[in-house]
């Protein structure tokens, strides 16, 4: 039986936010990278929705969430959200790259809310490490200020998604393209100047992993940037319940490079975790 997806918009603070929710049980909210949208997740919501009571939204200014002016935090997006679908009990949330971080800080302000925190590709705010920048990082930047958004858009993609020592004809071209395609939305987005964005926390996650109680799953792309992989490792040694997992031939959004080998991982976390 297919099980039926609802579709739908939510007023938070000014904006309206896209969302997606479907299935029953514990709720399972997954949060997409600053480069994409929902649709990152397209094969874990259609996997775990079986299972779960899953969520999937667009960031303001990113997707279907269109930017408007006025301050915000993701942060109290993502609090909003769940406030006005009820949601109150336990759950699961996991983020990718920004996302990532947005979820983390969710659950040092609501730790009584997590059951489990899945960090992909990710880092806790206010991390420095003394890693390499790729040289692409500036080629994007002066694109940008050029104007020039399909290179930048192509340039963030070799970034993140073909990664660190894969080219285009090593990837998967179908999701290399949807990547294009979300990441174009944003960068769209992006020039139109609306809104200004706060910071989650006064205080920077990096000095509060200490606190996290929760089991918590680092997921890293082997091909990802320096610094994530560095974050990753990092995360893994100062979290007490912390368990990492390198995907093999993966970058910055590993879920999309292997989703049957993603969805393993993270349904075995979760399975020994007894959150089902």
């Amino acid at each position: 039986m297919d099980i039926p997806v609802k579709r739908s918009f939510v007023a938070v603070n000014k904006a309206k936010l896209y969302y997606e929710i479907a299935g029953n049980g514990i709720p399972f909210v997954m949060i997409h990278a600053g480069v994409a949208d929902h649709r990152q997740w397209n094969n874990e919501f259609a996997t775990f929705k079986k299972d779960y009571r899953v969520i999937r939204y667009d960031m303001r200014g990113y997707g279907k969430s269109e930017p408007v002016e006025g301050e915000f935090s993701h942060m109290g997006d993502l609090e909003s959200l769940l406030d006005s679908l009820a949601i109150r009990e336990p759950l699961v949330i996991m983020g990718c790259s920004m996302g990532g971080g947005i979820a983390l800080d969710f659950t040092v302000t609501h730790p009584e809310m997590v059951k489990a925190l899945i960090m992909v590709d990710s880092g806790p705010s206010g991390l420095k490490l003394d890693v390499q920048q790729p040289e692409k990082f500036a080629d994007a930047e002066k694109a940008f200020n050029d104007g020039n958004l399909d290179l930048v858009c192509e340039i963030e993609t070799q970034i993140w998604f073909d990664g660190t020592g894969r080219t285009p004809n090593q990837v998967n071209l179908q999701m290399r393209s949807l990547l294009y395609e979300m990441n174009h939305i944003a960068l769209e987005n992006e020039v139109k100047n609306l809104g200004k964005r706060k910071p989650n926390l006064d205080t920077p996650t990096s000095e509060r992993l200490h606190e996290l109680r929760c089991p918590v799953l680092v997921i890293v792309g082997e091909h990802d940037t320096p610094y994530c992989l560095a974050a990753a490792e990092y995360m893994t040694k100062e979290i007490k319940l912390a368990h990492k997992e390198v995907i093999r031939d993966a970058a910055h959004l590993p879920n999309m490079d292997h989703p049957e080998k993603f969805q393993k991982i993270v349904r075995d976390f979760l399975g020994n975790l007894h959150v089902d």
